[in-house]
Parts: structure tokens; sequence; C-alpha cells
């Protein structure tokens, strides 16, 4: 389990989403790293590729629409840092696709994704997070 209760944000629905991410890339983390057959971990990556994709589409549109409402002053900023990460998946994907799901690679997705999961929630997210807190406003 790499989910940490100190990185909630207070948000709920999006420490919800937070915590689901975290546990997908602990369950592929765990996958890559338990004894076996590469090719039998393949699958799992693929999975964790396509809920990435997915998933982090849905996160971050509830995320930017949630500053948005608020008037989030650094929204844009987070807008570009989000649209940044979702073009590093989807190129990691093709990658994949193109070259195969070679272990090395596999590796090095897993330590991409561990580190700017913790960077972004425990730096950018908290900064909304004081934001909302400093300016009194709604945290759904």
């Amino acid at each position: 389990m790499i989910w940490k209760e100190k990185y909630k944000i207070g948000i709920s629905t999006i420490d919800e989403q937070h915590e689901e991410l975290f546990n997908r890339v602990a369950d592929f983390l765990q996958a890559i790293r338990q004894d076996g057959r590469w090719e039998e971990k393949v699958d799992k990556v693929k999975d964790t590729m396509v809920f990435l994709q997915e998933y982090v589409v849905t996160h971050f549109d509830y995320e930017e629409k949630y500053q948005q409402t608020l008037g989030y002053p650094d929204c844009d900023e987070h807008h570009n840092i989000h649209e940044a990460f979702k073009a590093d998946i989807q190129s990691m994907a093709q990658e994949f696709a193109d070259a195969g799901y070679h272990e090395e690679a596999v590796q090095k997705l897993a330590g991409r994704l561990l580190a700017w999961l913790i960077n972004h929630v425990v730096a950018t997210d908290q900064k909304m997070a004081q934001y909302v807190t400093e300016q009194g406003l709604e945290k759904i």
C-alpha cells in the first residue's frame, strides 16, 4: 500500500480518486515485482495502461472543473501539468505498443508513475487545498 493518509488534501471526492490511483499503481508495482515469468505480467501492465489512459482523464476533468468553480488562480498551470502527464501516458502506451512490453521499460514506467503521483498530490494538489482553506471555500 503506497497511499498514505498524509496525501489527503481534504477534498473528499478528489481524495477518493487519488487513493484509487495510488491503489492501482500499487497493484501494478506488486504485480511486476512478483516472482514469475515476465510474459505473465504483461497483462497487468496492459490493464494498468488502459486504466490510466481512462481514469486520469476522468480525475483530471473533475479536478479542473472543481478548480474553475473555485476561481482557483493556478487553474491554467494545473491544467498544463495534467495535459503533460496525459501526453506522457499516451506516449508510453504507444511506445509499449510499438516496441513491446520490455521489463526495463515497464520498471521505468513504474518509477515515473509513483514519483509523479506523489509529487503532484503532495505539492501541486496541496496548493489547491491550501487555497480552498484560506478562501473559506466549500470542500466537496
